[in-house]
């Protein structure tokens, strides 16, 4: 091991600062979370460990696969209702903003370098950290590469066609999952926004450090071999080895400005700037700022300085499987399932032991009556020589018969775990999701499944994808503005419900479906609800298809025109002809009423016309006289009469005008239904 410190003393300050930091969150880690993190690895592999011992005569080292079931189920579900449905995540403007084809380039480019830099597959990794030990962190790295693309280009004066590469350097941001022994935080914080830092305590090759120092990026120092610390490795269970690798511990968080100070100034400038250390030295100024230190060994200061990013925030992401109040730290699968997974085993490997008695056979043998070295293991066709009878000395020995009641039990433990994680194999949970329970039952059961995966998926969307997907745009705004125009953009996780989910909502929808004649409004946007939940790969093309044909052919559309138009002409013309005969009752009934108020003028004329004509000559005056009394009673028998016509007509007239009201109101209601 050649381990070097080319700090200057200032450097050597800030360095000590960081790694005292880094030391104590490393020992509230290792207290309280690795052995359980340890072990939450080793059921989820299946390693046995000595540890893993329930019982002391315990000889068995099996190991139950229920928990990696679960955990297996659970990832899969959470990267199928991210990724099953191509469409991962979406990008929106704000309001105010209404050109959307900028954000349409902008995620149009973005998928493309996710593509590039296999970012779905660093999210799927840190997916199954969050799943095993309770929470995922993923760290946001910027490299500079070469991008190569086949081309061709005219020689010899476009006679011929020169094929080759073209390199161009592009800025990429890649996302690379941290495994939780490599990750520190504040004790007390639990976010990574909260914390007062965080670090990255991680090997890792040794060239590649050598490359960052010949490009700069790192100081020119040397650098020597990491010592030995299985803490810090990936898997604990393999043998290492120290050579070529070096402890790289990264810090993104609040150092003091003092000291940031001191360490950022130049070590060619030392004795120029003798004076403004020293004045740094007086001015205790204890304001904490954003910085990135990075140390080498624990000790080599590697590179230092302010944070670079224009939003200030830290090149982190992590989620939690499940949240535990205060804590940073999460609850995983494993750590659900850990005492059942933990019962289960010890029924298995009880089990197994008990088998070994009752199976292998044992003999029991009068040892004094044996020739001398004979060796009493027991195998098929070996001859056994003894001192006497056979029969006396050797005896066979069997421990009974294994007892049935423990695989049942084992059963039951395994639908314990599954009871823990929530997460079911394709057998099902016996009586709850198979057929052996009722419809009612099976919705209740995969309801209360889908809610849980559903509380996952949203606290992996709102504290890992959505800031993830965030803080990569940022990146390529600040360093590539050529291919990201800067601009305020709001950035929208979607995703799909999972399998289960879908496979549940098809079912609902395939029963909804049933009720319903394939006249129905609604039935072609039932169906296309049906295969919009289906994981066909012409997904798309079924669905527009079905909207095409859902939607009427021109010819379809003038055919239901004119016959609205026809049904709108029929209504007017029975309108049309209540009212014409309400008219022709009303003329009728005017008329009825003038040679009414016409009659008494009428009758009183012919009367009097009666009187003056042939009367008596020898008795002309009471003739007169008789005749004019018969004429008034005649005319007040008319009247009388007219009287009674009069009261018909007024009640006729009634009568009328109810029937034009009535009529009046069909006519409208007539009107309102075309």
């Amino acid at each position: 091991m050649n381990e070097t410190n080319n700090n200057t003393p200032q450097q050597d300050e800030l360095s000590g600062w960081v790694m005292d930091h880094v030391d104590k969150w490393r020992d509230d880690y290792e207290s309280n979370y690795q052995d359980k993190h340890e072990e939450y690895y080793r059921l989820w592999r299946g390693i046995w460990a000595e540890s893993d011992k329930t019982r002391d005569s315990e000889r068995s080292k099996l190991i139950s696969p229920a928990l990696q079931q679960a955990v297996e189920s659970a990832v899969a579900e959470v990267e199928e209702a991210t990724f099953g449905r191509g469409k991962w995540f979406d990008i929106k403007d704000d309001r105010q903003d209404q050109d959307q084809a900028d954000v349409a380039f902008l995620r149009e480019q973005l998928v493309e370098d996710f593509q590039f830099t296999k970012t779905r597959k660093a999210i799927a990794e840190c997916i199954l950290t969050s799943a095993v030990y309770g929470s995922g962190v993923a760290e946001i790295v910027i490299e500079e590469v070469k991008e190569m693309k086949p081309a061709t280009q005219p020689i010899m004066d476009g006679a011929m066609q020169a094929v080759g590469v073209n390199i161009v350097n592009r800025t990429v941001v890649k996302h690379r999952p941290i495994l939780p022994q490599n990750f520190l935080i504040d004790p007390v914080a639990s976010c990574i926004e909260d914390a007062l830092g965080v670090a990255i305590d991680e090997f890792v090759p040794k060239h590649q450090v050598e490359i960052n120092i010949q490009n700069g990026i790192y100081r020119d120092v040397e650098i020597g071999d990491a010592p030995t610390d299985t803490d810090l490795e990936p898997d604990q269970e393999l043998t290492v080895y120290p050579e070529d690798k070096v402890r790289l511990t990264k810090y993104f968080g609040l150092v003091p400005r003092n000291l940031l100070t001191k360490a950022m100034m130049s070590e060619d400038d030392e004795e120029a700037d003798v004076a403004d250390i020293t004045e740094a030295e007086e001015d205790e100024d204890e304001t904490l700022v954003e910085a990135i230190v990075i140390i080498g060994n624990g000790g080599t200061l590697l590179k230092v300085e302010e944070n670079p990013y224009m939003m200030q925030d830290r090149p982190v992401v992590a989620f939690s499987w499940d949240v535990v109040p205060g804590r940073f730290w999460g609850r995983g699968i494993c750590e659900k399932g850990y005492n059942s997974q933990k019962a289960l085993d010890t029924e298995l490997r009880a089990r197994i032991d008990a088998l070994a008695l009752t199976t292998h056979p044992m003999m029991a043998i009068d040892a004094t009556r044996l020739p001398r070295g004979t060796k009493l293991d027991i195998r098929p066709g070996k001859t056994i020589l003894t001192n006497g009878n056979p029969a006396e000395v050797l005896m066979p020995l069997k421990f009974g018969s294994l007892d049935q009641v423990t695989f049942a039990q084992a059963g039951e433990l395994q639908r314990m775990v599954q009871m823990a994680t929530g997460a079911i194999d394709a057998a099902g949970i016996p009586g709850s999701i198979n057929g052996e329970a009722a419809a009612g039952a099976v919705s209740m059961s995969l309801g209360a499944i889908i809610k849980r995966h559903k509380r996952t998926l949203i606290n992996f969307q709102e504290s890992y994808l959505i800031p993830l997907i965030q803080k990569t745009a940022w990146r390529y705004m600040q360093f590539d503005p050529e291919h990201y125009p800067v601009q305020d953009f709001k950035f929208v996780a979607s995703s799909s419900l999972g399998v289960i989910a879908r496979e549940y909502e098809v079912t609902q929808l395939v029963q909804l479906l049933q009720t319903l004649g394939q006249d129905s409004p609604i039935y072609p946007m039932l169906v296309t609800a049906v295969i919009d939940n289906m994981g066909l790969s012409n997904r798309e093309e079924m669905i527009a298809q079905i909207k095409q044909l859902s939607q009427p052919s021109p010819e379809q559309q003038q055919a239901q025109q004119q016959a609205q138009q026809m049904e709108m002409r029929l209504q007017e013309a029975q309108v049309s002809e209540v009212e014409s005969k309400a008219m022709k009752q009303q003329a009728e009934a005017q008329k009825a009423a003038v040679e009414a108020q016409l009659a008494p003028e009428v009758a009183r004329a012919k009367v009097i016309s009666a009187v003056s004509n042939n009367l008596d000559e020898d008795n002309e005056g009471a003739d007169f006289e008789r005749r004019m009394r018969i004429a008034e009673l005649m005319l007040k028998e008319k009247e009388l009469d007219q009287d009674l016509e009069v009261v018909k007509m007024q009640t006729e007239s009634k009568n009328r005008d109810t029937a034009n009201k009535f009529v009046s109101k069909l006519s409208k209601e007539l009107g309102d239904g075309s």
